[in-house]
């Protein structure tokens, strides 16, 4: 099992990074270029018990993260959640005039609204080379937030700090959710063409028999036969077809069990087991839920 190094604490990542200490202990915001240029931090892999959002301005660079790697490019941010692990790469962090980052444990959001809803912005999960890429208009709008997160944490923190810097990290977050449903709509034909490869994945899932070994196929395993996260899968079929991944799979697998049920003998049980569910109880409450009807009683108006 590879070595990992765990930072706890703002102030735990601050010494890491070779940074002066946090104004807050809690959140920061930290430019790559005061970052300490350290060799034992070149392939380290790290796991940090914060959110951080990454923001990259210039030289090429690279994070491994999960099976993959994010493929930086000028003006791309990319979302990591507490305790997902990333290698340091090989590169001058004092050549990364421009990037920056945002730091903030879960304990600073907990008890506000954007705590209890930070599961909604899928983005953390992603672990493909799917970073965000910016247009001019859209860094400025994150540089602002930005400023205003380091301007609340460097006065005086009052009774108001807290809430009104979740505000600016609330609103960072809901600005991304929209800039990647633009990067979805700008890929629409690259979009269409994994809609075509994932529904191609199903049915030769079935004709070759996967089902029978390993059961009905989940959305995980699909995001890694198409080499991207089972998040991302979901979120690129949700904007393209207003269905998400284990939506597709459901109707395909029920169309499958209609086929079966008016064009075999065999019994419910029989047609559960064949598609993959290991409790033909389960087959049978996921086909009424679906269809209104119970596999006896659609085979028998049917």
């Amino acid at each position: 099992m590879k070595n990992i190094h765990r930072l706890k604490t703002i102030s735990e990542a601050h010494e890491f990074m070779g940074l002066d200490k946090p104004k807050h202990p809690l959140v920061s915001v930290f430019y790559h270029e005061n970052m300490y240029s350290n060799k034992e931090l070149i392939e380290k892999n790290v796991a940090a018990d914060m959110y951080l959002i990454i923001y990259k301005m210039h030289s090429d660079a690279s994070f491994g993260y999960g099976r993959n790697t994010y493929d930086f490019q000028e003006g791309t941010m990319m979302f990591l959640k507490p305790r997902q692990v990333i290698s340091i790469p090989e590169w001058e962090f004092n050549d990364s005039d421009g990037g920056w980052s945002l730091m903030f444990h879960p304990d600073f959001i907990r008890k506000s609204p954007l705590g209890e809803h930070m599961d909604d912005y899928s983005f953390f999960s992603y672990d493909v080379h799917e970073a965000l890429h910016l247009s001019e208009d859209e860094k400025h709008i994150m540089a602002d937030l930005r400023d205003k997160i380091i301007k609340e944490y460097s006065l005086n923190i009052d009774k108001h700090s807290q809430k009104l810097i979740i505000g600016s990290i609330e609103q960072i977050l809901d600005y991304c959710t929209r800039f990647y449903d633009r990067q979805f709509y700008t890929r629409q034909n690259l979009n269409k063409d994994l809609v075509s490869k994932f529904e191609h994945l199903l049915k030769k899932y079935y004709h070759t028999g996967m089902a029978l070994k390993q059961g009905v196929p989940t959305v995980k395993y699909c995001g890694n036969e198409l080499n991207m996260s089972a998040n991302y899968l979901s979120d690129l079929l949700k904007k393209e077809t207003g269905r998400n991944a284990q939506d597709h799979i459901h109707y395909f697998v029920m169309e499958q069990a209609k086929s079966k049920l008016l064009n075999s003998s065999d019994t419910v049980s029989e047609i559960a087991y064949d598609l993959g569910f290991e409790y033909s109880q389960y087959f049978s409450r996921l086909f009424k839920k679906k269809t209104g009807l119970t596999p006896a009683e659609y085979r028998s108006v049917n």
